[in-house]
């Protein structure tokens, strides 16, 4: 059959065309493979089909030619809900392949100016008659996609990735003239026996330590039910120091050979513990193989020809997660799900037919736990992935899973927690009760190696301030990544040479920073923060549990912040429903009495699932509305970068204008987000030079110190931030 000459694509060169009916039939291929394993070829085919269908349109056609701008995205979206059988997903998907998946709108009062589903459908378009040469495929979204209006929803955005992907891939190949290097990394079946190779060493080591036999049992344990579990949701619950990283990497990779998965997305807690994680793996498995997506910002990247054909694999990679093991923030991965924005969408159909791991799952935020449970549940009933929660706090989520996953019990991987926990513990909890400042420094002072964990990090500053100078470190996020990374190394090193080192932290060393003190004390807390500051204390079990003393203290004049209170009352409660705080029995009593203390509206204050099961004032489906008010960090932050060290030259390129993914990866390291009361004070001191983006340089460099971080010099002295 000839096919239409109307044209979707023309080379920057202009020696090259690609007609509409090229451009479809590509999409559509690569759309419906991306698809396949959620079992909506057919569907994601029938969206690419149409995505494009006003191109055909005389008015796209003089476009090409230098005219003016057309609307060619909502003839497809009007076609897709012809017929006795809308299809209503897809619409949704065609609709937004642009601009971002629209809000539904109301069906009776929407407008077609108004930029929502219903309006656009309402919304005069150029005649596309041409596209009559397209034959539509026969389908309909998976039975379970219309089940329920969170499945609706989730299968909405899984679909739109599918369609946006294909659709920047598509395109891509066509203007570079051949397809780019994706997919180009080491078979997971590899990568698999690299770490069965690990394994192997480890296992067949001879150790009398309490703590690498049962980091082995561990380890046997997660290689095991990797191989033979099903697809599902599971539990690792592990003491910190057990071992859980390469253990849960080893869960992963023998689930995904075993069940046929694509990929191992490892999903942390915080960004400052990215590089860590993803080094670990990179050492392991190739750093081609793994992908630390940093993606906090939108930016292209103007430096491609300066990169190395694996870098710009990477760079590709880093778009729509086409890498075997890829590792992110909390942060990045459920904002992504939630988005609706094609930039921020287009990787997730990657994450159907992959083993998730979430890292530290007892940091999942409270304010948004239950959509967050429900995206969880989703990918695992529908979409062949499996979730692995992995934490030495395992938070009491079992009854959220089930509204959501009823069929799927959460599995724990080791088969006798209890015993591991007993087995592994290796310090002692006490309670010092109220102190002083001068109490606490001198109790500081007279240990030579010693971590202080505290609320705030005012409070650090002062009391790192009374410590003596050599061997004290600060640690806050006052500090930018670079001096962080700085200070741990010789944190590290001191520790390991046995010379004095004390440290002074706020609550960011808790979660994946590896440190091994002899003594700690932790300011008063949640009891999950309690245990992890344990689990810097000890850590390779080398001294008894009883001469490694964990203190928890209050400190005189220093109430608890607001934000933890109903954590300390849920430790009081948990210290009463167990014999040991360090037990999985107070645990689970402390995660109940917490989730119990705020209600369940608490555990989704934006009402971020309400609005997609009933809509808000009368519109339905608000993806837009729901993607701006689902946001895990509650308090927006600006970033402040610095003029320090390397960062000196990066900023001087910052001025210059330039702009690439390169440059802003390099200056994360010399940056510090404020939140807006701080921002604005260092930007009436006249401190800040502002860019364009909402960002800032600082300009006087007196008010960033290396050891203590950044501060602001007012008319009444030197005051800190908290």
């Amino acid at each position: 059959m000839e096919h239409s000459t109307r044209l979707a694509h023309i080379s920057e060169d202009g020696t090259r065309t690609q007609t509409v009916y090229e451009h479809l039939s590509g999409t559509a291929r690569l759309a419906g493979a991306f698809a396949a394993p959620f079992g909506a070829k057919e569907e994601a085919e029938y969206a690419a089909w149409l995505h494009d269908i006003g191109k055909y349109s005389a008015a796209f056609q003089q476009r090409l030619a230098g005219g003016a701008a057309t609307d060619h995205s909502t003839a497809g979206a009007q076609e897709a809900m012809k017929g006795c059988a809308p299809h209503v997903q897809a619409a949704f998907a065609v609709a937004g392949h642009h601009t971002g998946l629209p809000d539904g709108g109301n069906r009776r009062t929407a407008d077609s100016a108004d930029g929502t589903l219903f309006g656009r459908l309402k919304k005069s378009v150029e005649p596309y008659d041409g596209w009559r040469e397209v034959t539509l495929p026969q389908s309909a979204p998976p039975d379970w996609a219309n089940r329920d209006p969170l499945d609706f929803a989730f299968f909405t955005r899984m679909l739109y990735s599918c369609l946006v992907d294909a659709d920047f891939i598509d395109t891509e190949t066509f203007m570079n003239g051949q397809a780019a290097p994706r997919g180009n990394s080491t078979a997971l079946s590899s990568l698999l026996e690299k770490v069965r190779t690990k394994a192997a060493g480890y296992l067949a080591a001879q150790s009398t330590l309490p703590v690498s036999s049962q980091r082995n049992a561990v380890l046997q344990a997660c290689m095991e039910k990797g191989a033979h579990g099903a697809p599902g949701l599971y539990t690792l619950t592990v003491p910190t120091g057990g071992g859980k990283t390469f253990a849960s990497l080893a869960f992963a990779l023998e689930q995904a050979a075993a069940q046929g998965m694509k990929r191992v997305i490892y999903v942390i807690p915080y960004m400052s513990i990215i590089d860590q994680t993803a080094a670990v793996f990179a050492d392991l498995l190739g750093a081609e193989n793994v992908l630390a997506d940093y993606s906090c910002a939108d930016y292209k990247s103007l430096e491609q020809e300066k990169l190395t054909p694996a870098q710009y694999r990477q760079l590709l990679a880093s778009e729509n997660w086409d890498a075997p093991v890829v590792v992110t923030t909390a942060v990045q991965f459920f904002e992504s799900l939630y988005a609706n924005r094609s930039s921020r969408c287009r990787k997730l159909h990657n994450i159907a037919n992959s083993v998730i791991i979430f890292d530290e799952a007892q940091t999942l935020p409270t304010s948004y736990l239950l959509p967050c449970v429900s995206a969880i549940a989703q990918l695992v009933r529908h979409y062949h992935a499996t979730a692995v929660l992995c934490t030495a706090t395992q938070p009491a989520l079992e009854p959220y899973f089930r509204q959501f996953a009823p069929e799927m019990p959460l599995q724990e991987i080791v088969p006798d927690t209890a015993t591991l926990y007993t087995t592994l513990r290796r310090t002692t909890l006490c309670d010092a009760g109220e102190l002083t400042l001068e109490a606490l420094t001198s109790q500081l002072c007279a240990l030579p190696q010693v971590l202080c964990v505290v609320n705030r990090r005012k409070t650090a500053q002062e009391v790192y301030a009374a410590l003596p100078a050599e061997g004290s470190y600060c640690l806050t996020t006052l500090l930018c990544a670079a001096d962080r990374r700085r200070q741990l190394a010789e944190i590290r090193q001191r520790l390991r040479e046995s010379l004095p080192c004390r440290v002074v932290s706020t609550s960011l060393i808790e979660a994946g920073v590896d440190v091994d003190f002899p003594a700690a004390y932790r300011e008063q807390c949640g009891l999950d923060s309690l245990l992890q500051t344990a689990g810097r204390c000890n850590r390779e079990g080398h001294r008894s549990a009883e001469e490694s003393l964990v203190y928890r203290f209050t400190l005189e004049g220093c109430g608890v912040p607001q934000m933890l209170r109903q954590n300390v009352h849920a430790m009081q409660y948990a210290a009463g429903c167990a014999a040991a705080l360090d037990s999985p029995e107070a645990v689970r009593a402390y995660f109940k009495e917490l989730y119990f203390a705020r209600g369940e509206a608490a555990l989704d204050t934006s009402n971020i699932l309400d609005a997609l099961r009933k809509g808000i004032s009368g519109c339905i489906f608000p993806f837009a509305q729901v993607a701006e008010q689902f946001h895990l960090i509650e308090a927006p932050t600006r970033t402040v970068y610095l003029p320090v060290g390397e960062g000196k030259a990066l900023c001087d390129q910052l001025r210059s204008g330039t702009v690439s993914r390169t440059l802003y990866r390099k200056l994360g390291a010399y940056s510090v987000a404020c939140y807006a009361q701080q921002f604005q004070a260092l930007e009436s001191a006249g401190a800040l030079e502002p860019l364009p983006n909402g960002s800032a340089i600082l300009t006087d460099s007196t008010l960033y110190d290396s050891k203590t971080g950044l501060s602001m010099d007012v008319e009444t002295g030197k005051g800190l931030f908290f």
